[in-house]
């Protein structure tokens, strides 16, 4: 799953990203959410870092809007809007050598998604892993949270997603196997902007160079 150099650096946001408070009370983006198929309970925003927050911030980019742009090392992605503005969400990334690298685009979006391990994962953790071999239901104890959007690539699904989290204190860290992960209040809020074909890059350490 690798993707050329050339194409990593003319794939590259040229960007400069700023936090500006949309004056919205912070609390209301993590509140209860009752009408869901499984209901969220409201996140404490105190535990919740600021910089991790979902915020609508300035954003400079070459990227037009409807872009993701996932920009690993800071743990952040944003969504391209207009005006040079973009939405901006804390994430957790993949472990090293896991991690997707360069352009994709959403191939299809789920809601309450189901969960099946990759064979390399199976392979990897055995004992985690192999019995969930026929699949998850989707649910609250599922890995991929309240939303998925699977990335792909000329038509063939990579096996990276952007999805929600049954586990909230891996956001901001480098510790899934290879998806972005995000707060289920935040991927929610993704889901409903990111449309189908829309485009994702993904920027790696190396990119920066």
């Amino acid at each position: 799953m690798s993707i050329s150099r050339r194409g990593l650096i003319f794939g590259l946001p040229l960007f400069l990203a700023g936090c500006s408070a949309t004056g919205m009370n912070p609390q209301a983006d993590y509140a209860a959410v009752p009408d869901e198929k499984f209901p969220l309970k409201q996140v404490p925003i105190d535990r919740i870092k600021p910089e991790l927050r979902r915020t609508e911030v300035a954003y400079e980019t070459s990227h037009k809007p409807g872009t993701v742009v996932v920009d690993t090392p800071a743990r952040r992605l944003y969504y391209v809007m207009e005006n040079g503005r973009a939405m901006r969400y804390g994430v957790g990334v993949g472990r090293a050598g896991l991690a997707f690298a360069g352009s994709a685009y959403v191939g299809r979006k789920a809601e309450w998604p189901s969960w099946t391990p990759t064979a390399n994962m199976i392979r990897r953790e055995p004992h985690k892993n192999l019995k969930y071999a026929g699949g998850m239901p989707g649910g609250p104890n599922n890995p991929l949270g309240a939303r998925a959007m699977y990335l792909y690539r000329g038509g063939n699904d990579t096996h990276f997603r952007i999805h929600g989290t049954n586990q909230p204190q891996s956001i901001g860290h480098a510790m899934s196997s290879g998806c972005v992960r995000m707060m289920n209040h935040d991927v929610i809020d993704l889901y409903s902007r990111v449309k189908v074909g829309d485009r994702v890059v993904v920027i790696q350490e190396t990119a920066r160079v």
